[in-house]
């Protein structure tokens, strides 16, 4: 299992995640600022959406079947970041 910490403080940090195809994966976002809109985090294409309460881990398992890019943002679409998994 590739698990990935992921620092939301006014964006992502990192803002591009690295995982392999077929590998189980998991992404944990943990807000430590009350900055800006990213008090929620979301991705249409992984199938997610996460509320992002102050100082709490958040962990979502996502798919990796597919190869490829795939966004995730904040709830008003204005911060991104990345998962891209590799073959």
């Amino acid at each position: 299992m590739t698990e990935k910490q992921i620092t939301v403080d006014g964006g992502y940090a990192p803002q591009e995640i690295h995982v392999k195809q077929g590998e189980p994966a998991q992404l944990t976002f943990k807000r430590v600022s009350d900055r800006g809109c990213l008090d929620q985090v979301h991705s249409a294409a992984l199938a997610f959406k996460l509320d992002l309460p102050l100082n709490a881990p958040q962990t979502v398992t996502i798919p990796t079947d597919q190869a490829g890019k795939f966004d995730f943002s904040c709830g008003m679409d204005m911060v991104h970041g990345k998962v891209v998994i590799d073959r």
